[in-house]
């Protein structure tokens, strides 16, 4: 029988060497600029250690359009259609911030019925967008049924915004002096037909998304802002509030007729998780549809006969030299315009403050510290648009 071979024993050293020899370094990850989790043209530029993120930067500009510029060089009524394109799921709510913002300027008030046409089609637009919202967020962490539930309602509200003034996404009809037409026949009746039907839909958006247990999970103390951090960075709407600040421009700075409505400001209770996480994000925008029902109907049964547009302002505006800002609560957040007048048709200086470009901002400071796949969850819970951060 042959001997077995002899082996030679492994030098420790140099296995010492190679282990000494291995190292990890930081993996840079492309999160876009087309990625179905981005909500457009947006490239996040990940920095993660394995699984887990250590740093973040977001990279703007692939939608940029020059659109303040452009307020610069069109007449005010030119403008209106570009405010549309801003955030294209909110435009009603666009046109109305540029309008009493131009309105302001001239010193004139809309009479009451085209106030009231106004508020519905605001709050039916915050409806629309956050129906959007919720159901892309479902999208976002592996959930596809809530999104085709959302769009059967939205596609109701889409045929109503169509009857009024012949759009479905971009409308100008709101516009400075009031509104473009009255309602036509039966189209109120039709709203509150919606209201009924909304109310019915509700609990199915809740029962199938939020109180699923793995969205729970998905959502629950992921992206946690604290209150301070959402004020330090600028943040409004739904991510503001979603942080617990009571905060909302409809009762803290009124407008239209907002002043005259009932409405509870929905804030984050760390209801699932942690004060300011990704699911107290979602939770407000869920009820804040339930209380934009509230003032739709109570605007139904106040609403009376009357003007829609005030009978001064005209096709051509000339306001007087001055300055003029005004924000409202749109459903991202405050969407404010600062217009300049020098007494001409054209405006001196035209910005916008958009509230998806701020709310964006504090993302690469919420990522760091969280896995890769929760990437997904805290850009969704933001809810930007990206024609609205470019502009």
């Amino acid at each position: 029988m042959e001997e077995p071979p002899q082996t030679t024993p492994p030098d420790q050293h140099r296995l010492r060497e190679i282990e000494l020899d291995v190292r990890t370094q930081d993996v840079e990850i492309n999160m876009g600029p087309q990625h179905p989790a981005t909500h457009g043209v947006l490239r996040v530029l990940l920095r993660a250690d394995g699984e887990i993120l250590v740093g973040a930067e977001s990279h703007l500009g692939y939608l940029h359009r020059c659109a303040e510029k452009i307020g610069e060089n069109v007449d005010y009524i030119q403008y209106m259609p570009y405010t549309d394109r801003y955030d294209y799921l909110s435009s009603m709510n666009n046109n109305l911030s540029y309008s009493l913002a131009v309105e302001k300027l001239l010193g004139v008030e809309v009479p009451k019925r085209g106030q009231y046409l106004r508020t519905i089609l605001a709050e039916l637009n915050r409806i629309a967008s956050h129906l959007v919202a919720v159901g892309t967020y479902g999208i976002d962490i592996g959930a596809f049924t809530p999104f085709f539930y959302a769009l059967r309602e939205r596609e109701f509200l889409l045929d109503l915004f169509e009857k009024i003034c012949g759009a479905r996404l971009t409308y100008s009809y709101i516009r400075p002096g009031g509104v473009m037409n009255d309602a036509p026949a039966g189209w109120l009746n039709k709203v509150a037909e919606f209201c009924d039907i909304f109310d019915q839909k509700w609990p199915e958006y809740w029962n199938l998304l939020v109180q699923n247990k793995i969205f729970i999970e998905r959502t629950a103390n992921v992206g946690v802002m604290p209150a301070q951090t959402a004020i330090d960075w600028g943040c409004t709407g739904p991510m503001l509030r979603g942080s617990g600040v009571d905060w909302d421009l409809r009762r803290d700075q009124p407008y239209l007729v907002y002043d005259q409505l009932d409405f509870k400001v929905i804030v984050g209770e760390g209801y699932r998780g942690t004060l300011g996480d990704c699911f107290d994000r979602n939770f407000v925008r869920m009820y804040e549809m339930l209380e934009s029902i509230k003032m739709v109907r109570q605007c139904l049964a106040a609403i009376e006969e009357g003007e829609v547009s005030h009978p001064d302002v005209s096709l051509t505006i000339r306001p007087a030299p001055g300055e003029a800002y005004v924000g409202i609560e749109n459903p991202r957040g405050e969407l404010g315009h600062y217009v300049v007048s020098d007494g001409t048709k054209i405006a001196k200086r035209m910005r916008c403050r958009a509230p998806s470009f701020v709310n964006l901002s504090v993302v690469e400071h919420t990522l760091p510290g969280c896995m890769l796949a929760d990437a997904a969850a805290i850009i969704g819970a933001t809810d930007i648009v990206i024609g609205e951060t470019d502009r």
